[in-house]
Order: C-alpha cells, then structure tokens, then sequence
C-alpha cells in the first residue's frame, strides 16, 4: 500500500487590494468562507487536520463518505463550508466548529460540505511539485463532486469576471493561482487573495463589562495581534456578537483570567482601567473597515472564534 505523508501543511495566499495586471497567468477560484481542512484518504479512512495541525475527523463525521468515493491513497486540500441561503457562512459553520463529537440533531440542522480545491498525492506520487493546471484536472478527473463533496469549478485568466461573480453573490472574494506553480507546504505565496470585505485574524486579550441590557455581560473584546514577538493592542470589538455568542465567550475567558495587561506596550489607559484581562490564547476574526495611523481597527464586527488557528500566527495583514 503507499504510503502517504503524516502531514502536508496548506499553502496560503497573500492579500493584494487589487487583481494583478498580469491576471491571464493566473487560475482563479471564489474564495469560501468556511474552515480550511486538508484530507488524507487510505485504506478506507479519512483523516482532517485543520491549519494548526489539529485532528478534525470527528468534528465532521460526514465527510468520512469521501474515502469511499476515493478508494485511493490520496491527500487533497480544501474548505469546510456551511450553507445559509445558499452560500457559505461562517457565521453558521461557528455552530459546528467547537463540536468534538456532533450528534445526529446538529448534523441535520447544521450540516457541511467539503469544497476541493487541490490534489497534492495520489497513490504513490507527491503531485507537489506537478503546475496547479496539472493538479485541477486530475482532481477534476477524480469524479468527487457529489454531495457532500464538491469540487468548485476555475476558471484560467478571468479574474475580473470572477471578482465579480464573487461580488454578485456576497461571497469572500477570489483567489489567484500562478498556472505554472508548483504546491509549497506551509508557504505564503504565490498564491494571491483579493477580498471583497476585509477581515483580520485577532488574539483576545481581554474584554470590558457591558451597559444597558448588557450590564452583566461581555461588553465589548480588547484585541490584539502579534508584531516581533510582542503582542500589540489592535482595538475592541463590541458589535456582531449574539447573546449566545457571549454566553460561550464567557465560559471561554473565565479560566483564563490574569492580573497583568498582555500587550506590549500597555493598553491605553481608558480601556486598561476597565478591562478584564484574559491569557492570549483564544483566536477569533473581524470584519472592519480599515486600520487607523495608529494601528487600531477601524469599526471591527465580530465573526466568530478561529480555533484553527494559533494566536502566535496572528498578524497584521496588510493587502499589497
């Protein structure tokens, strides 16, 4: 039998404010909104890891269908997504996301897919260093698209098309794939991204009690992201939270109490005088508007935690 690698980090895109001017040497892809997973499919099994190198297979028992639709040894790469409307949210996906072992119950009421969008082994050859048109046409040949699979469909050099597509249906944005590149594990680049909306990554440092009707809960989130090893105050967030939302950040941060300020250099008075401070270790992502000169989120909407994510690998994206 072949033996497939332990563990294929996934390439990452790098933001860009804008499509390239050379787009034609590009693939494009829409950009989903969900939960990054890359699959190892053999002997009749599969295996999910998420970004973090975290186990993810009995969070989404459904998707143990796909090694019977591949009875090949096989390592693809994709995105967990669930559906609202018709279209991935991550909002809804929140539901399933911090779920160990989902019951019958959610997996009917919140259910996912597997969107592929690279083969990166397939029996004993590593299509690592293959060019990703090579990659997508053996996965397309794989005959995978059925639910709850898909395998989403590319189109070579139309990115203006496709942003706009994109931008049509509310999705995230689109991705940009160099024709002629190879797969790097692990790496940033040469793939791009282009947001319709941005979003950043932030640790949760802390949070400040809320007023009015929220008086005996979370107010609002003190928030952070890392720059050469230190942790910076990045601003708070206190709009897109659901009441429910708030219960589970509550439970969260309660174990994680500190006395001391964890950014460096401290919060600003104002916020330091009221904060709860919380060890940095929970990950969650904003939507925003824009950084302001001084490096503070610019009307941030919470979206949900990351626990795919890591804080240390928390930082500033700033879109070239």
């Amino acid at each position: 039998m072949a033996e497939l690698p332990r563990l294929v980090r996934p390439m990452t895109p790098l933001p860009r404010r804008s499509l390239p001017p050379d787009e034609d040497e590009y693939g494009w892809e829409l950009k989903w909104d969900g939960v990054r997973a890359v699959a190892y499919v053999q002997g009749g099994g599969l295996r999910l890891t998420s970004r973090n190198d975290k186990d993810m297979t009995r969070s989404y028992p459904e998707l143990a269908v796909l090694a019977r639709m591949l009875p090949r040894p096989a390592v693809l790469d994709g995105e967990i997504v669930a559906l609202r409307d018709g279209r991935p949210s991550f909002a809804t996906l929140q539901n399933r996301m911090h779920v160990q072992r989902p019951g019958e119950r959610l997996m009917r009421a919140v259910p996912v897919q597997y969107y592929l969008f690279d083969l990166l082994h397939l029996d004993e050859e590593s299509l690592l260093p293959r060019p990703y048109t090579e990659r997508r046409d053996l996965l397309d040949g794989l005959g995978l698209d059925r639910e709850p699979v898909r395998v989403p469909p590319w189109w070579r050099g139309e990115g203006e098309s496709v942003f706009a597509v994109g931008l049509a249906q509310g999705l995230e944005g689109v991705v940009g794939k160099p024709l002629r590149s190879r797969y790097y594990p692990g790496r940033r680049g040469p793939w791009i991204k282009v947001k319709n909306v941005r979003h950043q990554e932030v640790v949760v440092a802390g949070w400040l009690p809320g007023a009015g009707r929220r008086a005996d809960m979370i107010g609002s989130l003190a928030l952070g992201v890392h720059d050469e090893g230190r942790l910076r105050y990045a601003g708070n967030v206190g709009t897109g939270f659901s009441e429910t939302d708030l219960r589970d950040l509550a439970a969260r941060l309660a174990p994680l109490a500190r006395d001391a300020d964890p950014f460096d250099p401290p919060a600003p008075r104002e916020v330091a005088r009221r904060a709860h401070w919380v060890e940095p270790e929970l990950v969650g992502e904003v939507a925003f508007g824009e950084w302001t000169l001084d490096g503070i989120l610019r009307h941030p909407s919470w979206r949900g935690l990351r626990p795919d994510k890591k804080p240390e690998e928390v930082r500033r994206e700033d879109p070239a």
